[in-house]
C-alpha cells in the first residue's frame, strides 16, 4: 500500500490528486502546520531528514521531492500511459521538463514573493516601515518582473490546446497546478485567460475534488 505523508495546505496536494486520477489505492498520514510559523511539524523528520512534505512510502521505498514522486508513481502505477507518454518521444521529454520546471524555475519567484510579503509582518514593530520599503523595492525591482515572465510563459504554453502537453490532460497539468494556483493568490491574472481557464477546468475534475476531501484545507483551490 502506498502511504502519502501529506502536509496540510501544501504542494503535496498534487500527489493525492495524481493518485486519484490514476485510481490507485493509497493511505494518507496527515500533518498539521505550526499555527505560529506555518512550518511542518517535527514528526516529519522521522520520515525524511529534511522534514518536508510530500513523501511517499511503499514497502522499503521512501521517495521525497514532488517531481521524483510523480516519476515513481507514473512508472509504477500508469502502465497504460493514461497520464504520461511512453519513453523515447517528444511528449516524454516534455513531461520530464514540466515535472522539473514546476518545482525549479517556476517556484523560485513565487517563493521569493511570499518571503518578501511576510517579512514586514515578522519584523519588530519599530523596524516594520523600513522592512516594508526594502521588501517592496525587492518585489517591484526584481521579483515581480521575473514572476511576470513566468506567467507570460504559462499563458503562451496553454494557448494552443489549453494543456501543457499535447491535446489532453496529463500529469504535467497536475504538476503545474500548484505554481499557477499560487500565482493566482500572489499576482493578478486579469490578462491571462488561458491560465484562468486552465484553473477552472482542473478544479472541475472529480479526482481533484476527491483529493481535496482527502487532503483537507487547501488555500489555493
Amino acid at each position: 500500500m502506498i502511504t502519502v505523508h501529506h502536509l496540510e495546505n501544501s504542494r503535496s496536494q498534487r500527489v493525492l490528486w495524481l493518485l486519484e486520477e490514476l485510481g490507485t489505492a493509497y493511505e494518507v498520514k496527515r500533518y498539521e502546520r505550526d499555527p505560529v510559523t506555518s512550518l511542518a511539524p517535527k514528526e516529519l523528520y522521522a520520515i525524511h531528514p529534511l522534514g518536508k512534505s510530500p513523501v511517499v512510502a511503499e514497502g522499503e521505498a521512501v521517495i521525497a521531492e514532488t517531481g521524483a514522486i510523480f516519476e515513481y508513481l507514473l512508472e509504477t502505477q500508469d502502465s497504460e500511459h493514461k497520464l504520461h507518454a511512453a519513453r523515447g518521444g517528444a511528449a516524454a521529454r516534455d513531461m520530464t521538463y514540466w515535472l522539473h520546471y514546476a518545482e525549479g524555475s517556476a517556484m523560485t519567484p513565487l517563493l521569493m514573493k511570499l518571503v518578501f510579503q511576510m517579512l514586514p509582518t515578522r519584523a519588530p514593530a519599530l523596524m516594520r516601515p523600513l522592512v516594508r520599503r526594502v521588501s517592496k523595492g525587492a518585489e517591484d525591482g526584481f521579483v515581480n518582473p521575473r514572476l511576470k515572465e513566468h506567467i507570460d510563459y504559462w499563458e503562451a504554453s496553454l494557448a494552443k490546446t489549453g494543456w501543457f502537453i499535447g491535446d489532453d490532460f496529463s500529469a504535467a497539468d497536475i504538476m503545474m497546478s500548484f505554481p499557477l494556483e499560487a500565482a493566482g493568490s500572489r499576482a493578478p491574472l486579469d490578462n491571462a485567460p488561458n491560465i484562468t481557464g486552465f484553473l477552472k477546468r482542473i478544479h472541475a475534475r472529480p479526482a481533484y475534488a476527491r483529493a481535496l476531501e482527502t487532503g483537507g484545507p487547501y488555500a489555493y483551490a
